[in-house]
């Protein structure tokens, strides 16, 4: 079964819940959505926070290939993102793939100083590489990737995928992880929609754009059909 890990911070929980949703809701294939939850992973995630991470899983998704046994392939996205695709083709489509990581390799600096609950927005290189990766689980070179590895390397060397040659990453199209409020809106609908800057669901970004989309999503999220 094909298996997107999500990062889970209780700050924003809905997200992940609005996620998990488009993600199955457009799924042609049976799929496996697991949060990344540092309440699950006391036995295995033992790094301490970092002054300059904005949320819970920013070192955590480096465990991925360490969840999946080392073995098949595996999506990480962060949560706050939305999928209007299905997440299935991508699956199909790297199937074969040689490379140990795929990624959309943005090339920018953020266009504002502040993002989310008045938290600092920092550049540096690689930015955002890490907030959708298609993982080649079983690849040699991702097995450095220990429990112990990422409690000990840097924010810099996870991030920037220091652990791997450039030629080992591959790169995906940017529709595959836009980032909302740092791209102009596009004709073509991206495939993953990622508010970076703060999703709809906080009040300073109810009005970002495709905020229609992902509150559409999340009252489909909450659906219960009644008995009469």
């Amino acid at each position: 079964m094909n298996q997107i890990y999500i990062g889970f911070d209780p700050k924003e929980s809905i997200a992940f819940h609005t996620l998990s949703h488009s993600i199955l809701r457009h799924s042609s294939k049976p799929i496996a959505v697991i949060p990344i939850n540092l309440a699950n992973l006391s036995d295995c995630y033992h790094r301490g926070s970092d002054d300059r991470q904005s949320n819970e899983f920013s070192f955590s998704r480096f465990l991925v290939p360490y969840l999946s046994g080392y073995m098949g392939h595996a999506i990480y996205m962060d949560c706050d993102m939305l999928v209007t695709t299905d997440m299935s083709k991508l699956f199909d489509q790297l199937a074969e793939t040689n490379k140990a990581v795929h990624v959309v390799k943005h090339d920018y600096k953020s266009s504002t100083k502040v993002k989310y609950l008045g938290q600092e927005q920092f550049n540096y290189p690689r930015k955002n590489w890490s907030s959708f990766v298609y993982w080649n689980c079983e690849h040699p070179r991702n097995s450095i990737l220990t429990t112990d590895k990422i409690r000990d390397a840097s924010a810099a060397y996870l991030h920037r995928f220091k652990w791997l040659d450039n030629e080992q990453i591959g790169e995906l199209d940017p529709t595959w992880n836009f980032l909302v409020g740092e791209y102009e809106q596009s004709l073509e609908l991206p495939k993953v929609l990622h508010w970076t800057l703060g999703g709809p669901y906080f009040n300073d970004f109810s009005s970002a754009d495709y905020a229609d989309l992902w509150n559409r999503e999340k009252e489909l999220a909450l659906n219960c059909v009644q008995w009469k």
